[in-house]
C-alpha cells in the first residue's frame, strides 16, 4: 500500500504524511464524524495544491494533531515554543499616502468560525441553514454604524446575484481546491452577505469559513479601516462563541489562516517598482509582506497595481501585523518616489 499522491505533488501534506502515520490516523473520527481521508481529499485530487489538507471542525486540529502540527510549523516558519499572541487594540497611525497618489484602497479581512458547528467542508444542509439563522439574528442586533442589511444568496435570482458579484459584494462558488474539500457543497444554500450602512464592513457567511469579516475603504488610511474591523469583531464576539485555541489562536478551515486569521493589505500603484521587482521583493521580505497580483492570489499584476498584505498570521498579534504593513508600505512608497 502507498499513499495516493500524484508524483508531481509538492504539497505539505505529501511531505509530512507518512504511510505509518496514515495507518495510525485513518480510523480516527472527530466528534462531528470527520476523517483524515476527508481532510486530505483536496490534496489528493489536486496535485498542484500547496497545502493539501483542510480541517472539518475545530476538533480536527486535536484529532489529527500529528499531521496538522508539523504542517502548521512548516508553513508558518515557527520557532520552538510558538503560540498565538493576543492583542487587538485600536491603532493610531497617520495615512501613509495622504495625497492618494499610490494607494487605491485598504482592506482588512478576518476569518472566524463558530465553535458549535462543524466547519464549511463538513456541514450538512440543515447545519448550514442553522448557522445562517444564528448569525443573521446577531446581525439584527448590531448598533449604530455597524448596523446594516443581510442578503441571503439563495433568495436572489441570477440577475440580482450577478449584480452583487459585479459590485464585489458577493462571492461565487469556491475554486476546485475548496470543491474537493466539500466547502462548495449545497452552494448557494446558507450563504449570504451582511453589509454595513456605510458599506465599509462586509461579512461573508459560509464561504471557506463561517464568517469572513471584511473592512475596506478607498485610500490609505489603514488604521481607520483596522479600527472599524475591531469594533465589528468585538460586537460579534459579544454574541457568538468563536472557535479558538490558546496555542493556535482562531481556528480556520485551512491551516494557513489560523492564529490571528487576519489579512491586512492595500491595492497600490507602483509603476516604477513594477520594473524593479527585486527591490520591491526585498522591502516586502524585510517587513514580512506578501506580494500578490491585482485580484489576489494566483493572479497577474494589471496596470502596475499590486495587492500587498501581511505574510505572517500566527505567533504575532494583529497590531504587530498592522505595524508591519504600515512600515512596509511607507518604505515601498519611499522607494517608488526615489526611483
Amino acid at each position: 500500500m502507498q499513499l495516493p499522491f500524484h508524483l508531481t505533488s509538492q504539497s505539505k501534506i505529501k511531505q509530512h504524511l507518512t504511510l505509518e502515520l496514515y495507518k495510525d490516523l485513518k480510523e480516527v473520527r472527530t466528534p462531528w464524524g470527520y476523517s483524515l481521508d476527508q481532510a486530505i481529499r483536496s490534496g489528493i485530487e489536486n496535485p498542484d495544491s500547496s497545502i493539501g489538507i483542510y480541517a472539518g471542525d475545530m476538533e480536527s486540529y486535536d484529532s489529527f494533531s500529528q499531521i496538522f502540527l508539523p504542517i502548521i510549523e512548516d508553513y508558518h516558519h515557527l520557532a520552538p515554543g510558538w503560540s498565538h499572541k493576543p492583542g487587538f487594540q485600536e491603532a493610531v497611525l497617520p495615512d501613509p499616502d495622504p495625497d492618494q497618489k499610490f494607494i487605491h484602497s485598504s482592506r482588512i479581512r478576518v476569518a472566524r468560525n463558530l465553535a458549535g458547528f462543524p466547519f464549511s467542508g463538513n456541514m450538512t444542509r440543515n447545519q448550514r441553514l442553522a448557522l445562517e439563522e444564528t448569525v443573521t439574528q446577531v446581525f439584527k442586533t448590531l448598533p449604530g454604524q455597524l448596523s446594516g442589511t443581510y442578503t441571503s444568496f439563495s433568495q436572489l435570482n441570477e440577475k440580482q446575484f450577478n449584480a452583487l458579484l459585479e459590485q464585489g459584494l458577493a462571492f461565487s462558488k469556491g475554486d476546485r481546491f475548496m470543491d474537493a474539500a466539500g466547502i462548495n457543497r449545497d452552494y448557494p444554500l446558507g450563504r449570504g452577505i451582511f453589509t454595513s450602512r456605510d458599506k465599509v464592513i462586509r461579512v461573508w457567511v459560509s464561504e471557506e469559513d463561517h464568517l469572513r469579516i471584511i473592512a475596506q475603504s478607498p485610500g490609505g488610511d489603514i488604521a481607520s479601516v483596522f479600527n472599524r474591523m475591531i469594533r465589528m469583531i468585538k460586537a460579534l464576539d459579544d454574541k457568538l462563541d468563536f472557535a479558538f485555541d490558546l496555542k493556535k489562536g482562531f481556528l480556520t478551515s485551512c491551516p494557513t489562516n489560523i492564529g490571528t486569521a487576519m489579512r491586512a493589505g492595500v491595492h497600490i500603484h507602483l509603476e516604477k517598482l513594477e520594473k524593479n521587482l527585486s527591490c520591491l521583493e526585498t522591502i516586502a521580505r524585510i517587513h514580512h509582506l506578501q506580494i500578490r497580483g491585482t485580484a489576489g492570489e494566483k493572479t497577474t499584476v494589471e496596470k502596475a497595481v499590486f495587492d500587498i498584505s501581511n505574510a505572517r498570521r500566527l505567533g504575532i498579534s494583529t497590531n504587530t501585523i498592522l505595524e508591519d504593513l504600515y512600515q512596509g508600505i511607507q518604505a515601498i512608497i519611499n522607494a517608488e518616489k526615489s526611483l
